[in-house]
């Protein structure tokens, strides 16, 4: 019996091993960490989003699309339900036709997938970290030392730069020199630096605003934060903002300017201003203290309310990103997700070089890739056997 090995035991990894032991492969799964699935556990803990029913799901990818595509099209959304349910978690589609898992946790999923794994005979090899190659054999640091394992084919699925004590430091770069690309933060907060005046809004929400960059606009919520700018809304259009684009916020997009204008010239006796944004234009909360503390001077005022700059001092440190952009590289891969100077070797999951926006499209990546590659390396064997 052939034997293949998966480094790294996120969702990309278990679905490569998930392939190949359907294949009738013995497979070895290793991962440095003590437990398995730890960043996909953490995913859930505000409620999986799976997938999304997106007919235009390539775009997400943005630069990548192209590399993306044949993975996708094999598994995007509809495939990505069935697999829930073939786990025995029933899903349902949101109002945002986001995908969630009715338990809405990642647990039930993954212990699910496990119990499957391991009825398949897939053996997982927890604290054994990857640190290189002895001849064709490849090496591991492990509690019991240093251990070898010579498989017939290979798929790494060893994750990007983000979230370094869930298993995610992209150390593994250092071993495969020249086909990398440097990782970059993506759907990460930015700094902003506040005034004092901002601390009674730290970790409120802005809701019913649009955030527009040179290239999209987005409606998103987002959070007020003591470091900056976080939330769904702003990884939207981080890429944007990592690329140098400034940000806006339309404090009120169902309203025309012309709209704004007129409600603005409204007489308002002896009212303050704050109390004619708060009754005409019913702007208050952070959305108030947001155009006060970027508005100023108040000429201009109904643009300004459509168009407010907010100035951004950089992204949140890596390691703080949900994912990243960065690793290796597309052009050093087959078709089938093998590593063109490396035979037998292939990669799947956030180390390949590609982003995707929060809702789903991320962990479909994941999965669509760690299929793409296991189905691969399997007719690699195949191949060999032939």
């Amino acid at each position: 019996m052939k034997t293949a090995l998966v480094i790294g035991a996120g969702p990309a990894g278990l679905m490569a091993a998930d392939v190949l032991s359907q294949g009738g492969v013995r497979v070895i799964v290793a991962d440095a960490m003590p437990t398995v699935g730890r960043k996909f556990l953490m995913a859930g803990k505000s409620g999986l989003n799976l997938t999304k029913v997106d007919p235009n799901l390539s775009q997400a990818y943005g630069p990548r699309a192209e590399a993306m595509a044949a993975s996708l099209s094999a598994f995007g959304p509809a495939e990505v339900m069935d697999w829930a349910r073939g786990l025995g978690q029933e899903v349902f589609v949101g109002s945002t036709r986001r995908v969630f898992p009715v338990a809405m946790k990642a647990s039930p999923l993954l212990r699910a997938w496990l119990v499957r794994l391991a009825a398949a005979g897939v053996e997982t090899r927890t604290r054994w970290r990857w640190t290189g190659w002895d001849g064709k054999a490849f090496v591991f640091d492990t509690l019991q030392g240093t251990q070898l394992i010579r498989p017939d084919a290979t798929v790494l699925a060893l994750g990007g730069a983000s979230w370094a004590r869930l298993g995610s430091d992209g150390r593994w770069a250092d071993l495969l020199p020249g086909l990398t690309a440097p990782f970059q933060p993506a759907n990460m907060g930015f700094v902003v630096n506040w005034s004092a005046h901002m601390a009674p809004h730290f970790g409120h929400p802005v809701k019913g605003a649009a955030l527009v960059t040179e290239k999209r606009r987005e409606r998103g919520e987002f959070i007020v934060s003591m470091k900056g700018l976080e939330g769904n809304g702003i990884y939207a259009v981080s890429r944007d903002l990592r690329e140098g684009s400034l940000l806006h916020v339309d404090l009120l997009p169902d309203l025309t300017l012309a709209e704004v204008t007129a409600r603005l010239s409204r007489p308002r006796g002896k009212a303050t201003l704050s109390t004619q944004l708060r009754k005409t234009l019913k702007l208050d909360g952070v959305r108030l203290a947001l155009l006060q503390e970027f508005g100023r001077p108040f000429d201009d005022l109904a643009n300004k309310i459509k168009h407010l700059h907010l100035p951004l001092q950089g992204p949140r440190p890596i390691d703080e990103a949900i994912s990243t952009m960065g690793g290796l590289r597309f052009d050093a891969l087959d078709a089938g997700l093998m590593i063109r100077n490396h035979p037998g070797l292939f990669a799947a999951g956030e180390m390949l070089d590609w982003e995707a926006p929060t809702g789903g499209y991320l962990l479909t990546g994941c999965l669509a890739t760690g299929r793409h590659a296991g189905l691969s390396a399997l007719n690699y064997l195949s191949d060999i056997v032939a």
